[in-house]
């Protein structure tokens, strides 16, 4: 197995590992307070400079990850060329020098939040996509999602004289992959995929194929587009097909994979077929607002949660409020289904990125004003209904309260548009251990003292259901979504944090 490389001409080495000065923060240095999507993931066939196309879609899913990116394309005169950077695709992958360097009509690309492996401590070697020379030809794929069993197959790998190159989990699958006795590269993705746990969505390439996977559950999204006549288009979320001029053809379909070659896409169907699981918490915030999901807008199902949120949990008050910029459509929905009006009473600075490389301790204190600020003129002696996507640590939720009663505000009243997230996500989404997550031992009254609110109400489960477009709400018997950090009730058993010690949902709970 190797890492991504150029297989006929040499790869410029120090090219390769230049990286930006602030490399290792966060995109913004006080997001630490929020859930983070690991991946995006993103690929092209038959189209000149299909890198080029690559970058683009890539920069459509940037918020699906801003830690890292890579490409890999291949051209039939020079073999597969790679370039992983960290930092936003913006800052490296639009220079022409570079992208020069990847030729081809077949492009793969990723963009990476990291959540596993070591967090902050990021090696250049642990960025996707992950590429391997077989004997049948070389391979590259990009994974977003998690592998819950990574650990023990790691484990049975190495025992087998595998020698890892990453500490992702991502890379598994190359490794099961060179291991299989099927003759094909798809072939043997299936049978590497067929000893995977957990959610994943794939998108990989051969000398000539590109190949798209969705696990049985259909957890994380995948979405296939056409360019053209015989060019196609994979990625996370439509609106990344958008910015290449990509008609959205259809979703690929949970535990389908498709394989595109010669302009013909054929579909396989690698696994037991059984109920989907999709992420809820993709619509309400992880997919971009102008993105599509299940036939759905998610700009539409974001402002029918706060349409459900102001008949679950009405209050009176003078203005609605977002917190910029994820609970925007839900606070349009709310005020439209109360009456109240919407104001912008907060204001995001949309050019915060990565401005302060080290910021120093006195910065560090001012958290989230160095991101957000309040409209005083607005808010000042205002009844102000704060409606935000979600409470995780609550250490964010309590700064904006005090910024929003320093401004004057007669009274706070926060509105979630997601239930309680009271257990981790392993899954392919970043969330805090168990324990630091604030619904995990505190009651919704006890959230409300900790936070210093007047009220604070959470949307219900079955109303966030039925905003997503399921009437009856939530099935207890058999759950039409992945909730599980919300519900406890996880699809795929976490084997990997079981081992470790991770506690399931008991009885009681």
């Amino acid at each position: 197995m190797s890492t991504c490389h150029r297989s006929r001409a040499p790869l410029d080495r120090k090219a390769a590992d230049l990286r930006s000065a602030d490399a290792h923060l966060p995109a913004h240095p006080f997001d630490d307070d929020t859930l983070h999507e690991e991946c995006g993931v993103f690929g092209v066939i038959g189209v000149a400079e299909a890198a080029n196309f690559v970058a683009l879609g890539l920069h459509a899913l940037q918020h699906r990850g801003q830690e890292a990116g890579g490409i890999v394309s291949h051209d039939p005169e020079q073999g597969f060329n790679s370039a992983r950077r960290f930092g936003y695709v913006r800052d490296n992958f639009t220079k022409a020098s570079l992208m020069e360097t990847l030729p081809g009509e077949l492009s793969i690309g990723h963009v990476r939040y990291s959540t596993s492996g070591s967090k902050g401590q990021t090696q250049l070697r642990d960025v996707q996509p992950f590429f391997g020379e077989f004997s049948l030809g070389g391979a590259a794929i990009a994974h977003n999602g998690n592998i819950t069993n990574a650990d023990a197959l790691r484990r049975e790998l190495i025992e087998r004289g595998s020698i890892f190159q990453s500490a992702s989990d991502s890379e598994c699958i190359i490794h099961l992959m060179a291991r299989s006795l099927q003759r094909k590269v798809p072939d043997r993705m299936m049978d590497a995929l067929r000893r995977v746990e957990g959610a994943f969505s794939v998108v990989a390439m051969t000398r000539t194929k590109l190949i798209g996977v969705r696990d049985p559950l259909g957890v994380r999204p995948l979405v296939l587009g056409q360019l053209g006549d015989g060019a196609w288009a994979l990625s996370s979320e439509t609106c990344a097909l958008d910015i290449i001029g990509a008609e959205f053809v259809r979703e690929v379909e949970p535990g389908e994979m498709v394989v595109i070659e010669h302009g013909e896409v054929t579909s396989h169907r690698p696994f037991a077929p059984t109920q989907s699981r999709f992420c809820i918490f993709e619509h309400v915030y992880f997919s971009r607002p102008d993105s599509i999901l299940g036939g759905r807008s998610v700009y539409e199902t974001r402002r029918q949660i706060g349409v459900e949120l102001a008949r679950e949990a009405p209050v009176d008050a003078d203005i609605v409020c977002p917190v910029p910029d994820s609970g925007t459509p839900a606070a349009i929905g709310f005020s439209q289904e109360s009456g109240i009006p919407y104001a912008m009473g907060i204001i995001r600075n949309q050019y915060m990125g990565r401005t302060f490389i080290e910021p120093t301790e006195q910065i560090r204190n001012m958290g989230v004003r160095l991101k957000l600020n309040v409209n005083r003129a607005l808010i000042r002696g205002k009844r102000v209904i704060l409606v935000d996507d979600s409470v995780v640590r609550g250490t964010t939720s309590r700064k904006i309260k005090e910024m929003i009663f320093d401004a004057g505000a007669a009274e706070v009243h926060f509105r979630i548009a997601s239930p309680p997230t009271s257990w981790p996500c392993f899954y392919g989404v970043d969330t805090p251990e168990r324990e630091k997550l604030l619904a995990s031992h505190m009651s919704e009254e006890e959230m409300r003292e900790h936070l210093g609110v007047d009220s604070l109400r959470f949307i219900s489960l079955d109303g966030l259901y039925r905003a997503v477009g399921e009437a009856g709400g939530r099935d207890p018997a058999r759950p039409q979504y992945c909730d599980a950090c919300f519900s406890g009730d996880y699809p795929v058993a976490p084997s990997d944090r079981i081992e470790g010690g991770f506690q399931l949902k008991t009885a009681a709970e």
